[in-house]
């Protein structure tokens, strides 16, 4: 008898690829269990991922709430506290290029995806969680103190469309 460690490894048969009397383990495929050698897991890259360093970072932050569905008290954005600086997605561009890191870098730093870090460079504002997981990993600065000088032009030009229902609409946010 010997003393195996218990790890949830089976002797049995591998239901991939179909080597027989070998080591599996239950993983997921699609939506089926299936017991799988470990030379599959290793093809298959099933083996259990690892924590991202952004995302271990952000865990340890007073951020790391749990998000409750639909408007959020707490987001710094929505209480105009704080505003977003507007060259926002050019100090992310920047502060990315000058460590040397491609987008995918930059992601996996924060635990976010690819797409999350192309929108934000390209100018669409960020969630608050995801501004502060910039700062933190870039060390940057992208949330200032309000400034209640907003000013908003009325009235019509020759290029102009007007004010519509939509704009008077985002001055009262």
């Amino acid at each position: 008898m010997s003393a195996r460690r218990d790890t949830g490894d089976k002797m049995g048969d591998c239901e991939l690829c179909g080597a027989t009397k070998v080591s599996t383990r239950e993983h997921r495929v699609n939506k089926a269990m299936l017991a799988i050698c470990q030379r599959c897991v290793g093809q298959m890259n099933l083996a259990p991922k690892q924590e991202a360093p952004g995302l271990a970072q952000a865990r340890r932050t007073p951020l790391s709430k749990p998000k409750s569905r639909g408007f959020n008290r707490n987001n710094v954005m929505n209480k105009q506290e704080k505003e977003l600086v507007d060259n926002f997605a050019k100090l992310i561009l920047s502060a990315r290029e000058s460590k040397g890191w491609t987008q995918a870098q930059l992601g996996q730093r924060m635990a976010e995806t690819v797409n999350i870090i192309k929108s934000a460079e390209s100018g669409k504002p960020p969630s608050d969680s995801v501004v502060k997981k910039f700062e933190m990993i870039l060390g940057i600065e992208l949330m200032v103190e309000a400034s209640s000088d907003h000013q908003s032009m009325i009235g019509q030009s020759s290029n102009s469309r007007g004010m519509t229902i939509g704009d008077y609409l985002k001055d009262l946010r």
